[in-house]
């Protein structure tokens, strides 16, 4: 082993443009799987003697300056844990390289300074540093005074300067930091400069590797993205603040990602006071909340082909309100995300006519059309808060009509207000389930709406037929009633009033009149087969009360 010569400070050719160009999480190239043998090999050395012998135990399989420092690295993430004990009574610790090695623990200090002396005896020029951390214990939006609080390492590879911080690699504390769990994160191997500058502020600053290199006040307010955002795939959020200030009672925050990502947010604690949507490559939150004052708001996402449903944490906010929007106070049937997305598509919901989450309607009405995938039932409810209506009646003020691959939902509101439209789907060859895909928010502020019912639909009526007349499933009493309806593959139509009228049919509609003098409900009847006296009910109308 040749000891190294005195490293060189940080120069031009080390330096990173600041902000991150999305290119790499990692500050030169590196292939993981070409490290998956020499990784478990690191992980099986047992040596506690002495340090010399540890590492030249380890370099048997690495041949590499890049190696050398990925065995070293390895080694100390899966071996040494962080000393709560010792954290809290400083006294009783020792960073010497050759106490971390033998208990098998230590703080911040004792993994940098160990790793500095094994890159050492490898023959790898490597520096302890040390500044401030988003650490354990960081409160958004803090100042930082005093000393510093946080060691990490640079090495020296290819001719350039590259960071890495072990204690953070080797896995994680608990909130009342009495406890170290061992959970390796690669985030911290080689971190990409203008990333670790993130979490990481040197007390010199020619170590943060960045061009321009950032103040501590910049440091102090920028958004704390933690190292889930980036593994994720995540790329950036807006706004880039720690503290968002509400303007007319609203903020909002975005995101941009690589591919197909979920996300959820929380504002102290619940998901009510806000509108998601997810977008191809990212996602869009408006945040309403209702109350003033300051509240903290985190948002999680996963990887949408994630097979667990486990988000993790990746930004947190506080909301500053000073003041409240009442009129965007949501139903509480809302789920989040909201609108149609990449996500509904995949479920078979294409070409949606409304992209938007909210529907604004002034007259109590609204149409949304879709092209359908292959094979797919649908069933759609409407959700209020204060109703009197049952969900029942509140189904009623949908209407479904199929034309080909196309679903056209019609929307009569009973009354003004805000309106949840739940949209569930199963595969038609499918006994089971409706299940969930995706809501709409319909908002309608005009106190004079009250539109009546659609007619109520039996079994028999077949998917792809139409009602163009009378669409209301209220008649109006002692009164000649036109209908016009769209049905193939029939023999016969009735409509049962007090008596029973027959309707005609030209160019692929039954049309007709019926008087509703005299009856408190009008029946439509079918007659499939016209060598069957058979007719069953489709559809059936209620009259206004004399």
């Amino acid at each position: 082993f040749q000891r190294t010569e005195a490293p060189r400070p940080p120069g031009g050719k080390d330096l990173h443009a600041y902000p991150w160009d999305k290119s790499s999480l990692k500050s030169m190239p590196v292939d993981l799987q070409q490290f998956e043998k020499l990784d478990a090999y690191a992980l099986k050395v047992n040596v506690k003697n002495s340090v010399e012998e540890l590492v030249t135990a380890l370099l048997k399989q690495a041949r590499t300056d890049l190696e050398k420092v990925r065995a070293i690295w390895m080694w100390i993430c899966h071996h040494i844990e962080y000393d709560v004990v010792g954290y809290h009574n400083k006294s009783q610790l020792s960073s010497k390289p050759i106490d971390v090695l033998q208990t098998g623990k230590s703080i911040c200090e004792g993994y940098a300074g160990l790793f500095e002396q094994m890159c050492s005896i490898a023959g790898i020029q490597c520096m302890k540093l040390s500044g401030y951390s988003k650490g354990y214990g960081y409160k958004m939006g803090q100042t930082f005074t005093g000393g510093s609080d946080h060691a990490w390492n640079a090495v020296y590879l290819d001719g350039r300067w590259h960071l890495l911080d072990s204690t953070w690699g080797s896995g994680a504390v608990d909130d009342s930091f009495t406890k170290f769990t061992f959970r390796y994160n690669e985030f911290y191997f080689l971190t990409h400069p203008a990333l670790f500058i993130n979490n990481h502020f040197p007390d010199n600053s020619n170590w943060q590797l960045l061009k321009p290199t950032l103040t501590l006040k910049d440091f102090e307010n920028n958004m704390l993205h933690n190292s889930n955002f980036y593994t994720l795939g995540l790329l950036t959020a807006e706004p880039q603040t720690a503290v968002i200030r509400t303007v007319n009672g609203k903020a909002s925050v975005s995101v941009d990602c690589r591919s197909a990502t979920l996300f959820k947010f929380e504002l102290k604690g619940t998901d009510e006071h806000g509108l998601m949507t997810l977008k191809k490559h990212g996602m869009k939150l408006d945040i309403y909340p209702q109350k003033t004052g300051s509240h903290k708001l985190q948002i999680f996402a996963k990887p949408s082909k994630a097979s667990e449903d486990v988000y993790n944490c990746v930004l947190e906010y506080v909301v500053e309100c000073e003041s409240v929007d009442k009129a965007m106070r949501f139903p509480k049937g809302l789920h989040q995300p909201v609108g149609p997305s990449w996500f509904t598509e995949r479920q078979g919901f294409l070409r949606p006519s409304h992209p938007d989450p909210i529907i604004h309607t002034n007259d109590g009405r609204c149409s949304l059309t879709f092209t359908l995938g292959k094979d797919i039932s649908v069933l759609a409810l409407l959700h209020c808060d204060n109703s009197s209506l049952t969900e029942d009646k509140r189904r009623q003020h949908i209407m479904q009509i199929h034309r080909g691959n196309q679903i056209e939902l019609k929307i009569h509101l009973p009354h003004v207000g805000n309106f949840v439209l739940k949209i569930y789907a199963k595969k038609k060859s499918d006994p089971g389930n409706y299940d969930y895909v995706f809501n709409y928010l319909i908002t309608c502020l005009n106190t004079e709406v009250k539109w009546p019912a659609f007619p109520q639909v039996y079994s028999k009526w077949a998917e792809d037929y139409e009602i163009l007349e009378p669409l209301s499933g209220l008649l109006p009493a002692n009164r000649n009633v036109q209908f016009k309806l769209k049905m193939h593959g029939i023999a016969k139509v009735l409509v049962l009033a007090d008596d029973t009228h027959s309707l005609t049919q030209s160019r692929g509609c039954w049309e007709g009149t019926c008087n509703t003098s005299g009856c408190s409900e009008v029946f439509v009847m079918v007659q499939e087969n016209a060598n069957h006296s058979f007719y069953s009910h489709v559809l059936k109308y209620e009259v206004e009360s004399q």
